[in-house]
This record gives C-alpha cells, structure tokens and sequence, in this order.
C-alpha cells in the first residue's frame, strides 16, 4: 500500500470512474486501474464491484476512504507547513534586543515583516547588550541585536556581524550650538550633557575623548539608554551624544517636538552595533530572512540620517 494507491482510490471513490479519475490525477486509465488492482491485491480484498461503466463502492471501502482521507489531508498539511518554513513564511523565533531599538523600531520592523501572518509565533526579548550576548552565546535566541562589546576570557560561541555609523549630538534648538553645522568635543567642555551609565562601552569611549582633548565632561542625567535623553535635551537642561538609532527615532516620533537638533562630529565618532548569531543553533528559514531584513532595515535608517554606515569585521572595528 503506498500514496499513490491511496490517493487514486479516494478519486475513484469521489468520481465512481476509471476515466474521471485518469483525467483528475492527469494519468492514463490503465495506470488508475492497475494502482486500484494492487491495492486490492495488498489488502485481499475487493473494493469495488464493477456495474456498467460505473464502480460502486463495498461497504469495506468507506472504512477504508474515512482513514485515507486523514491519511492524505495529513500529508497535505505537512507539506503546506514545510513549504512555509522553507520559504519563511511559518515558524517560531525569538529575537532579544536591547532597550532603545526595542522601543519601537525593532518592533515596527517585526510587525510589518510578518503582517497577519498566524503561522509565524515571535517572542521578542528587551535585554541589556550583556545579556544579549549570555543568551546568543548560551544558544536561546535565534539572533540577538546590541551595542558591540569585545568579548573577555573564553571565545564567545556565536558569531558578530557589526555594523558603524556617525554619532550626533543632540542639542536643544534654542541654545547658541543648535546653529552649528558640526560639532566639536571640546565644544562640550563643561557643559551639561546627559548619557548613558558609567559602565557602560559607550560611556567610557565619551569619557576617553573628552579626556583626548583635555575636556570636562559633565554628566547631570544619566539613563540605561539614550532616547529617555531627548526630553531633557529638549528642555535645554543637557546635551547628549547619542547612537545614530536614536535620531532615526525621534524623526519618527518627534518626541521633543522638533526642540532638538542633531549635529554631525568635526571628528566623526562612530556608534558599533552587533548583530549575534548562535554558532550552535542552526538558523530556521524565517529566522535568516529575519536577519537580513533587519540588517537592511538598520543600514537604510543609518542613511536616512546620514549617519555614514559600513558593515565591518571584529578585527576592523578594533582599528
């Protein structure tokens, strides 16, 4: 007994015919009669009684088309499933991003990406960067985006695609900077300026060119991520060197109300962004396409703000 067998039987029990059924599964009659023949001839029994030109079903036959017609619409169910994780149309993934794209461009992205598709289930993560890379490295994400961190001690087991772009600094429209075309780091000496934790990669950078230059840095606000920021830079209370992502969102939001003004570094000052890929979790069809949208989704938004990105190697952006 076998698909074929099966799939011609359930055709003959519909039709009542050899002919239609040839026709039906685009195949010639004698090759619908000796699949009807063997199944017969497998199950020792006969199925059909032979009346006129027509084939009219024994009672057997309906137990047997009842279990054939599960057997089959199963079969087409898991090939209909197949196909959609082959194309990534289906699936399950889990994505874990940190705080300031999760707000919402991450989700934006996700949602138009998968439309009102029932077949995709997304759990969708806000973790610090650190987390991030405990997760991509521990295996439990299908990918992971976070600010870019050099990994201590033992290699990490997953693998960094980074991508670079221009900081800016956000100044309120009001003050004597807002008219600048660029900015300079010692044009923020001893100013208030707003940013992220002192631990964190980023604000060691900030304090690291402040110190370049011989300049104070002054920090009055402090926050786990940047675009709680922009309302106290609205406000004129501080200035904040901020990710590029950061200006991408407020374009969208308009958080401060067009009372903040993002200026270009003299000196470009790049931002590094991670995406993590677990080595040891092979990637689903949805999460690589996945990916690569989010990837060009992240490099057409660097653009938009002009924020000059590349997509670098670790050993570049160690350079």
């Amino acid at each position: 007994m076998n698909l074929t067998q099966l799939t011609v039987f359930r055709e003959v029990m519909e039709t009542g015919s050899i002919s239609q059924t040839a026709k039906k599964l685009n195949r010639t009659q004698p090759a619908i009669s000796l699949a009807l023949k063997n199944l017969e001839k497998t199950l020792g029994l006969t199925l059909f009684e032979r009346k006129g030109r027509r084939l009219v079903p024994v009672p057997e036959a309906h137990y047997l088309l009842a279990e054939t017609t599960g057997i089959l619409d199963r079969l087409s169910t898991i090939s209909s499933t197949m196909e959609g994780l082959i194309k990534g149309h289906s699936g399950s993934l889990n994505i874990a991003t940190m705080p300031g794209p999760s707000a919402f461009l991450f989700p934006r992205f996700i949602s138009q990406s998968v439309g009102e598709n029932p077949e995709i289930r997304i759990t969708l993560s806000t973790r610090s960067s650190p987390q991030i890379m405990e997760l991509a490295g521990t295996q439990n994400i299908d990918f992971g985006f976070a600010d870019f961190e050099y990994s201590a001690g033992k290699e990490p087991q997953y693998s960094t695609e980074l991508i670079r772009a221009d900081c800016f600094c956000a100044v309120d429209r009001a003050s004597l900077l807002a008219s600048r075309r660029t900015v300079s780091i010692s044009d923020l000496d001893g100013v208030p300026m707003g940013g992220l934790h002192a631990t964190h990669p980023f604000q060691r950078k900030i304090r690291q060119e402040f110190q370049d230059v011989i300049a104070n840095y002054n920090p009055t606000v402090t926050c786990q991520y940047f675009l709680p920021l922009i309302p106290f830079v609205s406000s004129g209370q501080c200035y904040s060197i901020v990710d590029p992502l950061t200006v991408a969102t407020e374009q969208e939001l308009n958080l401060s109300n067009g009372k903040v003004v993002f200026l270009p570094f003299e000196k470009p000052l790049r931002y590094e962004y991670a995406i993590l890929e677990p080595d040891h979790r092979p990637p689903s069809q949805l999460a690589l396409k996945i990916k690569a949208g989010w990837k060009a989704e992240v490099l057409r938004m660097l653009d938009g703000v002009k924020a000059k990105p590349d997509v670098v190697g670790i050993d570049e952006a160690s350079n």
